[in-house]
């Protein structure tokens, strides 16, 4: 049974710093991508972060690059979602998801309904 359990969600003032952790377990972690996903009360989900656990490669919307940061320890099988200097915008329902169907292509990577494993969701708050 496949299980990612998003952490770290909070409430910070804006300019704050909070990282998130999703721990993956019951697949095969490494021949995947992992993601970041946003909804904010009344808007569309948003593709945050997506990592290639595999290569590395990392992809971000323009609206966090520079200030978010996704990683992964393979070791633990935990991708995390570092973010800086978060804007009031930023709050929402922070999800994690997994892809295991084959590669994504340009900014394929942003669309949700591509990703077949996704967690409960941790909430970030953000004030003004």
């Amino acid at each position: 049974q496949v299980q990612l359990v998003e952490s770290g969600g909070g409430s910070v003032q804006a300019g704050g710093s909070l990282r998130l952790s999703c721990a993956a377990s019951g697949y095969t972690y490494s021949s995947n991508y992992m993601g970041w996903f946003r909804q904010a009360p009344g808007k569309e989900r948003e593709g945050v972060a997506v990592i290639n656990i595999g290569g590395g490669v990392t992809a971000y919307a323009d609206s966090v690059k520079g200030r978010f940061t996704i990683s992964q320890d393979s070791a633990r099988k935990t991708v995390y979602l570092q973010m800086n200097s978060l804007k009031p915008e930023g709050a929402a329902m922070y999800y994690c998801a997994a892809r295991d169907r084959g590669p994504l292509y340009g900014g394929s990577w942003s669309n949700g309904a591509l990703y077949n494993y996704w967690g409960q969701g941790t909430q970030v708050t953000v004030s003004s």
